[in-house]
């Protein structure tokens, strides 16, 4: 997500609960530091520890696994963390007068493998993306957000690392293990997720997603109706390594088949394509299964049949399902109310007429034009991203 530097302690009235109360309400932190002071010491230590985890497991992925796409990540991570180092925090910092760096413990002298250097750092980062998560909200709703999302990611990519390395010393109850986590990993950053994109064909297609990504859409979905075999296939490789650069879940419309063979995180189906219990039991345990949904009959029948998540509109007509008609707002404020997995408005929406969708109750957007066709995708991306995050909050 393209960030800028928030002014400090935000627009919000973070602190004004502080700034506003009497001296004697005020709260003497550490031999009369004040809230706010002490405050922006936790976010410059966390904000520090964060990256440095995150440099020192982006390093093992860039010589010892020489793994291109999650070197990618880990990078693109340590940037979007230090957009929030702001000065107004770094001056903050005072080392010596920090009781922590006396502070050590026996473990932290020796690792006794590579695995363990990985977890270690791993955790650490996880850490402290929690730490920023909770004191930014009194610093920048933004910043506690994007900071969530990081830790979702992050979550992911400890899988992907650390479970085959694991896994290749403890043997099969490892595996198992990896599976669960992997599972669990996705599903959560499935339910964190507001914003979704369903690609269509444009003059700029890849760089489309791509700026699209920049801006924080949480979910890229590979749509394509026309191309044959091999070219979807090349397409949605690409597609993949974006989504795993940024951070996202990458689904592959329908096609079960192409799901398989790039490792997408799951698939979306129509109300016409393979039941759910089947497509899992192609794809596996660990991946993520939606479903369309036009009406409260078929929620309903998604809900039993065990989908992930689901698609609720189409909110307006829309040339992406010709003669389809609109289900409108009525439908949106029937899943607010029924729906017991994550679910998604969608149907030509855009970051111009979404208010009316997200006052019915929606707080997740599923867009294709909005995106695809927009001169800025990054700008839409975040203005549906600030959207949704209100709604939700």
């Amino acid at each position: 997500m393209a960030l800028q530097s928030p002014h400090p302690f935000g627009n919000t009235s973070n602190f004004s609960h502080i700034k506003s109360s009497p001296p004697d309400h005020q709260i003497a932190i550490n031999d009369g530091i004040s809230n706010e002071q002490a405050i922006c010491r936790i976010l410059d230590a966390n904000l520090d520890r964060a990256r440095e985890g995150l440099r020192t497991i982006e390093e093992w992925c860039r010589f010892g696994l020489n793994d291109e796409a999650a070197t990618a990540q880990l990078k693109h991570l340590r940037q979007s963390i230090a957009r929030w180092h702001t000065p107004h925090i770094r001056l903050a910092r005072d080392t010596p007068g920090d009781l922590g760096t006396a502070l050590t413990h026996p473990k932290e002298a020796t690792r006794g493998s590579l695995a363990e250097v990985l977890q270690v750092n791993f955790a650490r980062s996880q850490e402290a993306l929690r730490v920023l998560e909770e004191y930014g909200k009194l610093y920048s709703l933004e910043m506690a957000a994007d900071c969530k999302q990081m830790r979702y990611q992050l979550y992911t990519l400890d899988s992907q690392i650390l479970n085959p390395i694991i896994g290749s010393i403890a043997g099969t109850t490892a595996s198992r293990a990896s599976l669960a986590d992997v599972a669990t990993a996705r599903h959560e950053q499935l339910l964190q997720a507001r914003t979704y994109l369903v690609t269509a064909p444009a003059p700029n297609f890849l760089d489309a997603i791509e700026s699209a990504l920049q801006g924080g859409i949480a979910i890229v979905q590979y749509r394509e109706k026309t191309a044959d075999d091999q070219a979807r296939l090349s397409i949605a490789r690409q597609i993949k390594a974006l989504c795993q650069k940024y951070g996202a879940l990458f689904i592959i419309n329908d096609r079960v088949d192409i799901a398989v063979a790039v490792d997408a995180d799951g698939v979306h189906l129509g109300q016409h394509d393979l039941p759910i219990d089947i497509a899992r039991k192609i794809l596996g345990p660990t991946k993520i299964v939606g479903r369309s949904t036009t009406n409260p009959d078929e929620l309903t029948r998604a809900l039993a049949e065990g989908a992930d998540y689901i698609g609720v509109g189409p909110v307006h007509e829309t040339p992406t399902k010709p003669g389809k008609a609109a289900s409108g707002h009525e439908y949106v404020r029937y899943a607010a109310q029924h729906a017991t997995m994550p679910w998604f408005t969608i149907g030509g929406l855009n970051a111009d007429n979404l208010a009316p969708t997200l006052a019915a109750g929606a707080t997740r957007v599923a867009v294709v034009r909005a995106l695809m066709e927009a001169e800025d995708p990054a700008a839409v991306a975040r203005s549906l991203v600030c959207q949704t995050q209100q709604a939700h909050c």
